[in-house]
């Protein structure tokens, strides 16, 4: 059910008192202008949530690519978290995950003609990819874990919200897991309840709905999780989940936030789970890869190792793995599913989004308003891109 992975610690509510102190003083100070949001003249899109863990980000992220490659040149900015590297940075194929890190290096696999790049200061990688140095070309920007990085004034914001860990449900750090009081969906454009059961019911819905207490201007959406075919990180050939046989043993290997759902999904294919749990962005070391030799060969026969696709580009290449283990270590793609047949509505609200303040309709509109007035040019002042206006 909704909420199912929330715990509260009562004995920390007074720090979460202080913290929501701190983080409610920083949003004023923006409300107010003394701290500036800034626009931009090309489509900005974010994509964050404002719970700390995995709320299913980079699927969502990679789902936005897949919808506007076709007829934009798509640029996704990343912070680079735990990246080793300092400043904006551009992947390229001799990237890795200690240059830009972990979720942006999976993109840029995937995405080979998506430019990807990593920078902590989101107005400066912006000014970075849309500069003439760039030689881009950019059509739009997609902000990955942005939500709380208030300096960009995104022109659609999606707030993302685990199914499991409904944000109403929660309570502030440390007591709970929110990075922000549950006010701070007022900012969103977008909600998106992500890692939905397939079987909700209508009635679930429409309690989410109600409970979530969204503005008119707000759409909400729902989406679940699906698999594709397993890979092999080193060798071996693609197996479909439905090739794994319910008396086979499978070690999850996972430095992820929350591995909980994947475990959950993969139970109907065999009851033989195995977790192997590390913490989210981890930087395996030798004492780990010890670790992961010495379960997997204690495991019984016939067995496996799946991992996720962000995991696997801290994985690939690692000195030490077993031949066993690197003969039978698999990734598991993951992909959204919109559900109540919302996925058309979505696209079109973020194609036409893109459309209609692409770089030509913006330069015709800003040569328009030239004609038109004088002293008061607003190409001389910050225009806000809002999808609300749209």
């Amino acid at each position: 059910m909704e909420g199912d992975f929330i715990k509260i610690n009562e004995w920390l509510k007074p720090l979460s008192w202080l913290y929501g102190l701190g983080v409610g003083l920083r949003n004023a100070l923006f409300e107010l202008g003394i701290l500036k949001s800034h626009s931009f003249y090309i489509p900005v899109i974010s994509v964050g949530n404002i719970t700390v863990g995995g709320t299913g980000k980079t699927p969502h992220v990679e789902y936005l690519v897949q919808l506007l490659r076709k007829n934009f040149h798509v640029a996704v900015l990343s912070r680079g978290y735990k990246r080793k590297s300092k400043g904006f940075k551009i992947a390229d194929e001799h990237s890795t995950a200690r240059d830009i890190g972990d979720e942006p290096l999976q993109i840029h696999r995937k995405f080979q003609d998506v430019t990807v790049a990593v920078d902590r200061n989101r107005c400066h990688g912006i000014n970075m990819l849309t500069s003439k140095e760039a030689k881009k070309d950019v059509d739009v920007i997609l902000l990955d874990d942005a939500y709380q990085h208030r300096y960009v004034k995104p022109g659609i914001n999606i707030l993302l919200v685990d199914y499991h860990r409904l944000i109403i449900y929660d309570k502030l750090l440390p007591a709970g897991r929110l990075r922000e009081p549950i006010s701070s969906k007022s900012r969103a454009d977008m909600v998106i309840v992500t890692k939905c059961p397939k079987d909700l019911k209508p009635i679930d819905f429409r309690v989410i709905a109600k409970a979530m207490n969204l503005f008119p201007y707000q759409k909400l959406y729902f989406t679940t999780l699906e698999y594709g075919a397993l890979s092999p990180i080193y060798c071996g050939e693609q197996k479909q989940l439905e090739d794994i046989k319910p008396h086979d043993h499978i070690m999850l290997l996972t430095g992820i936030a929350s591995p909980k759902q994947i475990a959950i999904d993969l139970m109907p294919y065999s009851k033989n789970i195995h977790p192997l749990t590390f913490g989210d962005h981890h930087a395996f070391s030798q004492k780990d890869v010890k670790t992961i030799n010495e379960t997997f060969a204690e495991m019984p026969s016939p067995k496996m190792i799946i991992t996720t696709e962000k995991d696997a580009t801290r994985l690939f290449g690692i000195d030490g793995l077993s031949e066993e283990v690197r003969h039978n270590i698999y990734i598991l793609p993951v992909r959204i599913a919109f559900l109540l047949d919302e996925e058309e509505s979505f696209n079109e609200k973020i194609i036409g989004y893109v459309h209609k303040n692409s770089r030509n309709s913006i330069l015709a509109k800003a040569k328009d308003d030239n004609m038109s007035q004088n002293s008061n040019n607003p190409g001389n002042r910050t225009r806000t891109i809002s999808f609300r206006n749209n």
